[in-house]
Formats: C-alpha cells, sequence, structure tokens
C-alpha cells in the first residue's frame, strides 16, 4: 500500500473518531481539526458514508451511525 493512501486510510479513521467524540460535526469543523482543505474532509466524509460509519441528517452536520465496527 503507497504512504499516501495509508496517511488517507489513517485520517478517515482520525475523523470518524473525532466525529464520534464530537458529534454532529461540520466539514469546516473536520477540515479546521485536521488541518485540511474542505473538499479533501469532503472526501474522507464520502468514504466513511458509503460505508455507513456517518451520516448527514442536517446539511453539513455529521454524525456516527449505529452501524458497528471494530477499529484497530
Amino acid at each position: 500500500m503507497s504512504q499516501s493512501t495509508n496517511r488517507m486510510l489513517t485520517r478517515v479513521k482520525a475523523v470518524y473518531l473525532f466525529i464520534k467524540v464530537h458529534g454532529p460535526v461540520s466539514t469546516t469543523e473536520i477540515a479546521n481539526e485536521f488541518e485540511i482543505t474542505d473538499r479533501t474532509a469532503q472526501r474522507d466524509l464520502h468514504v466513511l458514508s458509503y460505508n455507513g460509519l456517518v451520516q448527514s441528517p442536517y446539511k453539513g452536520q455529521w454524525n456516527v451511525t449505529k452501524k458497528k465496527v471494530k477499529i484497530s
């Protein structure tokens, strides 16, 4: 696995944990917390959303879902 893919997966996991602890949070809050652009935060959230781990019931506010996940 490439270094950039590894870095992205580590960041996505950290974003999930951040939302779990601080949710609901906005895309901009995530971008600021991880010092990334809003677009990068959106891509990370898309990965989490696609896998059913987060949802945005209100535009731009993200929460974790009740889906069980094992974090290693």
